[in-house]
């Protein structure tokens, strides 16, 4: 019914109309294929007025769940990746299964191919509009020796899409993340270009999430245009180390390490805590058992940890890797980090259901916007959002 009602170019106010109706119907049984790690975690509960948003390339929902917890509604986000085709569709189910009771449509198409469209049956001017445009060819990985971003037709078209999208769509609010070096394409140009066509009043950065609370380095470009009002980046936090997460998260996340899977270093991981230990006290180390050639392979508890990425969860060829990090602690007991560790150094909130299968599950995170950022973001837009509306 909502898919009919976009369709026919519906507001806001059909939207509510729609979702009230649905919560007197039964909820349908959920599937067995997600987990919530406590079990007893629920959703935050939205208005039936709450300020409405569309998201493309929306993964497994980061970004959804930083809006949730901001009390915005997703009510369509694209995701659709057709060079990891089968991993996309993966990843669009777990998005149905944990913001479908909110209203939102999963559209399993590329952003191109919803442009091509029209963007048929999207709302119009709502009140949120985000993309985070696929960074393979901007990330480091990728640029290390060429040195510069190695931009291709498809980011161009995906760009072009997200231009379409603005001048279609005239949300309030738009909002961008990718890699650093995304900033320096002829892609993010065609995006600022067109926000400046029609007057949007933007800002953006790069910036280090860890300074939003993350308990992760993670260098992030992030935009924020908004039309009418003025919306700024939020202020910065105290950085926190990813030991402090875990032990001052939710319920119970004191008692998560002890109960992760018992492992044993790999030698260069040996090696990397003898390298430690020669210059400091004992103190809870996160170890990488893959990537970390850039920087230190090892983190003490007071520090964020390294980025976490895709590839930390997969080999070469998108199969698990059933160990990705390792906890060694000052008693000489090491620890598997968990997907439950991960998702916590992600900024995932509690409730969100993850797949069992690592090698998707650590895919949402690794690709995701950490949603304790977007809640962030997403509030601070609010707050002048609401004032703006007074």
């Amino acid at each position: 019914m909502i898919r009919t009602l976009q369709q026919q170019g519906a507001i806001r106010e059909d939207i509510i109309a729609f979702i009230k109706r649905a919560k007197t119907k039964k909820p349908s049984p959920k599937s067995d294929v997600c987990k919530n790690f406590h079990n007893t975690d629920k959703k935050p509960i939205l208005p039936d007025d709450a300020p409405i948003a569309v998201v493309l390339f929306a993964g497994g929902g980061g970004i959804e769940a930083g809006m949730v917890e901001a009390g915005i509604r997703p009510v369509i986000a694209v995701e659709f990746d057709p060079s990891k085709a089968e991993l996309s569709r993966a990843i669009a189910k777990t998005h149905h299964h944990n913001f479908s009771e909110y209203g939102c449509r999963i559209i399993q198409l590329t952003v191109q191919e919803v442009a091509q469209s029209g963007f048929l049956g999207f709302p119009r001017r709502p009140d949120y509009l985000h993309a985070s445009p696929v960074c393979a060819n901007f990330s480091q990985a990728h640029t290390a020796k060429a040195g510069k971003g190695i931009e291709t037709a498809d980011d161009l078209t995906a760009a072009i899409a997200i231009a379409e999208a603005i001048r279609q769509l005239q949300p309030r609010v738009f909002t961008l993340e990718n890699v650093p070096r995304y900033q320096e394409s002829e892609s993010f140009t065609a995006i600022l270009e067109t926000l400046e066509s029609y007057r949007y009043l933007i800002d953006y950065s790069v910036i280090n999430m860890a300074d939003f609370g993350l308990p992760q380095a993670r260098r992030r470009l992030v935009l924020i245009a908004s039309k009418g009002f003025h919306v700024a980046i939020p202020a910065h936090r105290k950085p926190i180390g990813w030991y402090e997460a875990f032990t001052k998260c939710a319920e119970g996340i004191a008692h998560l390490i002890p109960m992760m899977t018992d492992s044993q270093l790999l030698p260069k991981q040996r090696q990397a805590v003898e390298q430690f230990l020669t210059a400091n006290e004992p103190t809870p180390l996160l170890i990488q058992r893959v990537g970390g050639r850039n920087g230190l392979k090892y983190k003490p508890g007071h520090l964020p940890c390294n980025t976490i990425l895709r590839s930390h969860f997969t080999d070469h060829k998108g199969c698990n890797r059933s160990k990705f990090a390792d906890i060694w602690l000052p008693d000489g007991t090491v620890k598997s980090l968990s997907i439950e560790g991960a998702a916590i150094l992600q900024g995932f909130p509690s409730w969100y259901e993850f797949p069992n299968e690592t090698a998707t599950a650590g895919s949402i995170i690794g690709y995701s916007v950490p949603p304790s950022f977007a809640a962030q973001l997403f509030m601070a837009a609010q707050s002048i959002l609401k004032a703006a509306i007074v």
